[in-house]
């Protein structure tokens, strides 16, 4: 079995912003030369998250706005008065949706339904530089 690293930077705005992340992993796959395996992609830090959604405006806005009904911004968080800081809700919602996702691949291809993409959402209150780690593995 082979594995290969790579690293995709990002710049985001945070507050729940949603970025597709669909072409880059395909090509990271397409790129390994590998045919059959998985793909993870991987956020190192406690205020972002990867899924799957169909990314579309209307979806995009959805979720946003569910994610804001779920864990609202201004409750109060006990992160916020210990850390004097201002996003506890994003950790809450880092910690719904999950730090990774992993996918299969056969003959090169994402075995994405029609209507999947893959996206990260960044969930920090402000805008950061991001460094997710795309790992394939496979034959």
């Amino acid at each position: 079995m082979t594995v290969r690293t790579e690293t995709l930077e990002l710049s985001t705005r945070g507050n729940s912003a949603i970025h597709d992340l669909t072409a880059t992993v395909a090509a990271t796959v397409r790129g390994s030369g590998l045919s059959d395996g998985i793909v993870t992609v991987f956020c190192p830090g406690s205020t972002g998250g990867v899924t799957t959604i169909e990314f579309e405006p209307g979806l995009v806005d959805d979720m946003q706005v569910a994610l804001e009904r779920l864990v609202p911004r201004d409750l109060r968080y006990r992160h916020n008065e210990l850390n004097h800081d201002d996003n506890g809700h994003s950790h809450v919602r880092a910690g719904l949706v999950g730090p990774s996702l992993t996918v299969p691949f056969q003959h090169g291809r994402l075995t994405l339904g029609t209507w999947q993409q893959i996206v990260f959402l960044d969930f920090d209150s402000g805008p950061r530089q991001r460094r997710l780690v795309v790992q394939v593995m496979g034959e």
